[in-house]
C-alpha cells in the first residue's frame, strides 16, 4: 500500500467539513466535556474517575465520530468514489482517522485539564492514550463499513460504549465469577492499571507488558478495519 500525503489530507479537509456541517455528530464532542466538569465538580473522584471519562471519550468521539464519518459516506454514495479513486486504501484509512485523531487528543487534553488530572509519567501516559486511540479507531471504522447510515451507525455503537465504559466495573466481582477476569485484558482495562501503576512511580520498563498488549490490540483493530475496507472495496 502506497501512501500519498496530498490525497489524505485532501480527505482530512472534506470530513472536516462534513463533521462541522453535521449538529448531530458533531454535538456529541460536548459529552466528554461535560462529564469532565460534572465530576470535577463532585470532587476528587482519583484515576478510576479519570480514565471513566477518558474511555467515555474513546467511545464518543474516537469510535463513534470515526463510525459515523464513514457511516455518511455509504449513505451519501460517495465512500464508492473514494475505493475507485487513484487514492490508496492508506490513503482512504489514514485521512478518515486523522480527524478522529485529532478531535480525540484534544478532548482527552481538555478533560483531564478539567479534572486536574496531572500523570507522574506523561511520557508513559501519553503513548499509552495514543496507542489506545488508534485502536478504537480501528473499531470504529470496522463498525462504520457496518452500517449505512448515520442513524444506524448512532445504534450500533451503543454496544461498544457501554462495553468500553462500563466494563472496569465489573471487576470487583471477579473473585465470585472467574470469567470476568478477562477483563484486565481488555484495551480500557489495561489503560486504568497503566495509569494506576505511573501514579505509583512506574516507569516504560514496568508497564512495557500492558504497553506491548495496548499496541497488539491496535494492530489488530488496524488489519481488521483494513481486510473489512478491502472486502467492501471487492463488493
Amino acid at each position: 500500500m502506497t501512501f500519498s500525503m496530498k490525497r489524505a489530507l485532501a480527505i482530512f479537509q472534506k470530513d472536516y467539513k462534513d463533521l462541522s456541517r453535521n449538529l448531530f455528530v458533531s454535538s456529541t464532542l460536548i459529552m466528554p466535556l461535560f462529564f469532565a466538569v460534572f465530576y470535577s465538580r463532585i470532587g476528587d473522584g482519583g484515576v478510576d474517575i479519570t480514565y471513566f471519562v477518558i474511555n467515555i471519550t474513546f467511545s464518543l468521539v474516537a469510535i463513534f465520530v470515526q463510525c459515523a464519518l464513514i457511516a455518511e459516506e455509504k449513505e451519501k454514495n460517495t465512500l464508492r468514489g473514494l475505493m475507485l479513486s487513484p487514492a490508496s486504501t492508506l490513503d482512504i484509512l489514514l485521512g478518515k482517522s486523522a480527524l478522529t485523531f485529532v478531535t480525540t487528543m484534544i478532548l482527552i487534553v481538555a478533560s483531564s485539564f478539567l479534572m486536574d488530572y496531572a500523570p507522574k509519567n506523561l511520557a508513559v501516559i501519553a503513548l499509552a492514550l495514543i496507542v489506545s486511540t488508534f485502536f478504537y479507531i480501528g473499531i470504529g471504522t470496522m463498525f462504520g463499513l457496518m452500517t449505512k447510515t448515520v442513524m444506524e451507525a448512532s445504534l450500533i455503537v451503543m454496544l461498544p460504549f457501554f462495553f468500553f465504559s462500563f466494563s472496569p466495573m465489573l471487576l470487583p466481582l471477579e473473585d465470585r465469577f472467574a470469567i470476568i477476569g478477562v477483563l484486565e485484558y481488555l484495551p480500557n482495562v489495561l489503560l486504568i492499571d497503566v495509569a494506576h501503576q505511573v501514579e505509583d512511580g512506574a516507569n516504560f520498563g514496568a508497564v512495557g507488558l500492558e504497553l506491548g498488549l495496548l499496541t497488539a490490540w491496535a494492530l489488530a483493530a488496524f488489519v481488521g478495519s483494513v481486510v473489512m475496507y478491502n472486502r467492501k472495496q471487492t463488493d
